[in-house]
């Protein structure tokens, strides 16, 4: 990865059906307004600073770039297009949610 960079890997499971918070089930062909995702850091740029692999990422899935190294699609990024970082190490801290936003 150079610069600024985020190789992230998409959830699974947020391209298919969905439920609502009161159970409904919402297929994955019903039109949803622009929505944010969440995504898995796998590799950082030399010049980034908040996050780390393994770290949880939010961001707009309008604005990526796809790309499939070996078989697995990634998304790549550039770090000042995240919105909040979701960090075990952040829960550590007095009166923490575990977000960085």
């Amino acid at each position: 990865m150079l610069h600024d960079r985020v190789l992230v890997r998409m959830d699974t499971n947020e391209k298919g059906e969905r439920r609502s918070g009161g159970g409904i089930l919402i297929p994955a062909t019903a039109a949803v307004g622009r929505r944010l995702a969440w995504a898995e850091v796998v590799a950082v740029g030399q010049n980034v600073r908040t996050v780390e692999p393994g770290d949880r990422v939010l961001f707009d899935p309008e604005d990526r770039a796809e790309v499939e190294v070996r078989g697995v699609a990634y998304v790549l990024m550039r770090e000042r297009d995240l919105h909040a970082v979701a960090a075990d190490r952040f829960e550590g801290s007095e009166d923490s949610t575990g977000l960085y936003l």
